[in-house]
């Protein structure tokens, strides 16, 4: 930023104060119904081995966030992030933030996520326009008709009991709030990973965007309800994308998280 001072030619240069963080990525999923995180079936769509999963990724850019603005972000902040390019299990991941834009990069300097931090200046959506609905008995396949925009998903209900040690090892956050009884943001995300993967049986599935609008702090004790409802579903480039709409409220009725959530559900086919 330069600012230029009247009457005089001189120019101040202001520089943003940039925070950093570096962790090694662990592929947090490789257990999972996503096969994409399995190193045998993402080299067969051309990876070198099995995808970081994104909430993971995501959540690393939360650290520098989270160290500047504390749990005040994860009680009213928000966050437009997308996943550019892998993240591989035992990739040095390094952190910037710099002003509202977070970055994730290798050591090549390749970009693999961004996010712009933002402050919401609207109120919550009533949950009223997102009716709970029962889960499937028998998921059906993902497919046009089963991702239809407009569709309502089937809610998704957590009783948060926190900390949650397992999780907290796995994504090697240094921060001590979440051992305070606040939910992890990536534990948040995954939320609207997880209402998809309840209401629809899918193939390898990769996780490419989220907006997300925090309204308050998911704690201990809490019983969350996941509802939504499909926003849009388009092909591109020959990969078929979902796009979900996600609240996610306490059992009181009160509004935790707002989720624009978008996903490729059904990948190009290999080397076609």
């Amino acid at each position: 930023m330069t600012i230029r001072v009247k009457g005089s030619p001189t120019r101040v240069r202001i520089r943003q104060a940039v925070d950093t963080y570096s962790v090694r990525a662990r592929n947090t999923a490789v257990d999972s119904e996503n096969r994409i995180h399995d190193d045998r079936v993402a080299a067969a769509y051309g990876f070198r081995g099995g995808l970081v999963p994104g909430v993971t990724v995501y959540g690393y850019l939360t650290v520098p966030v989270v160290r500047r603005f504390g749990a005040d972000w994860l009680a009213r902040g928000g966050m437009r992030v997308s996943f550019r390019e892998p993240v591989y299990a035992g990739d040095e991941v390094t952190v910037e933030l710099a002003g509202d834009r977070v970055e994730a990069r290798r050591p090549d300097a390749t970009v693999c996520a961004a996010g712009e931090v933002f402050w919401p200046d609207t109120a919550p959506p009533s949950p009223e326009l997102y009716p709970e609905a029962p889960l499937p008995l028998e998921r059906p396949a993902a497919s046009t008709e089963t991702l239809a925009a407009g569709r309502i998903l089937g809610t998704l209900y957590s009783r948060l009991r926190l900390p949650d040690d397992d999780f907290l090892s796995q994504q090697d956050d240094p921060l001590t709030v979440y051992r305070e009884g606040v939910l992890h943001p990536a534990a948040l995300l995954s939320l609207s990973n997880h209402v998809l993967l309840e209401n629809v049986k899918l193939g390898p599935w990769i996780h490419v965007s989220s907006e997300l609008r925090h309204f308050s702090l998911a704690r201990d004790g809490d019983e969350l309800a996941v509802r939504g409802r499909v926003a849009q579903r388009f092909e591109r480039k020959g990969h078929q994308f979902v796009e979900l709409d996600i609240l996610v409220t306490a059992g009181d009725g009160r509004v935790v998280q707002h989720v624009l959530h978008t996903a490729i559900y059904e990948p190009r086919p290999p080397h076609g």
